[in-house]
């Protein structure tokens, strides 16, 4: 069996840390393992001149074409950076434990969502977190924000923004969750498909690899995780298209949450289904035919 494993990750500290998080959780349970660890600048992490994100693969693109270039053994992402096509000779290998897929709100003044003045500026370059605040509250004033999790919260205090808004997985994965001032409930904030999961790729030719990594997939995670990619790609749309689900496994039903909007936010069409169908993936596009049927079809054509 394979010793050393070659492993691919973006070079930014919460990737790293994301990174480290799944060799542990492997060594613990395969001891002896040895990792050397490749980081990658990729086309996300290069912008600089304050661009929108306009490709989901974005974050994950060089990484892949150096596992599928036997440069690679495996590469870790956050999952919710994957497109829900992944790139063909690619798999899936594990997918770990979820970590916290909920939005927070970090407030400069420690006021809570519901407690900010009218017209306070608050940071996000997510059009699926804006759409859903503003649906919630039309006069606050939205502004885009850029940087790793760190430049972000130096932009907080220097008076930039009065608030922002990050995942809380990435937060705890950094050890930052004191920072939260608000967890957003997932009535007022669905997360991003994938938020709080990572994603362990390797080649779907590589037997081994896939072998060793099974030992960490949890296949609750997974199987929310199917539906959820499920709904999104049976909506489309793309990097730019506010489109939200959260889907939880309780024994052998699964319910999943799902919503698409409008950029200002003013049309917002969301939906539940709870099922105990054992294909994920069909709970997750019987949720996307819903809203579409509820005019989520209208939303995608004007955009």
């Amino acid at each position: 069996m394979r010793t050393r494993i070659r492993v691919g990750t973006r070079a930014s500290q919460l990737a790293l840390a994301q990174t480290n998080q799944v060799i542990e959780e492997l060594r613990r349970v395969v001891p002896g393992l040895k990792f050397d660890v490749i980081s990658f600048r990729t086309e996300g992490d290069r912008m600089h001149d304050g661009r929108s994100v306009e490709k989901k693969d974005m974050f994950t693109k060089e990484i892949e074409e150096a596992l599928i270039e036997n440069k690679i053994d495996i590469a870790i992402h956050s999952m919710k950076d994957l497109t829900v096509d992944l790139s063909p000779g690619i798999t899936i290998a594990a997918v770990p434990k979820r970590a916290n897929p909920h939005d927070v709100l970090i407030s400069r003044e420690k006021r809570r969502f519901m407690q900010l003045p009218a017209g306070s500026r608050i940071g996000t370059s997510s059009p699926r977190r804006r759409s859903q605040l503003l649906a919630a509250r039309g006069d606050l004033d939205f502004v885009d924000i850029r940087g790793n999790v760190e430049t972000r919260l130096r932009k907080l205090t220097s008076g930039a923004y009065d608030a922002i808004i990050l995942a809380a997985a990435g937060l705890e994965r950094l050890h930052l969750e004191h920072e939260a001032t608000e967890i957003l409930p997932t009535n007022l904030m669905l997360p991003a498909i994938g938020q709080g999961a990572l994603a362990v790729q390797s080649r779907n030719s590589d037997e081994e690899i896939i072998k060793l990594f099974t030992k960490i997939d949890h296949s609750i995670t997974r199987r929310e995780i199917e539906a959820e990619r499920a709904f999104g790609k049976k909506l489309g749309g793309n990097c730019r298209t506010p489109i939200a689900a959260y889907a939880k496994s309780y024994s052998s039903k699964l319910t999943i949450e799902g919503m698409i909007a409008s950029l200002d936010g003013r049309m917002l069409v969301r939906g539940r289904v709870t099922s105990d169908n054992p294909k994920s993936i069909q709970v997750g596009e019987e949720l996307a035919s819903s809203l579409l049927d509820k005019g989520a079809e209208a939303l995608l054509e004007k955009m």
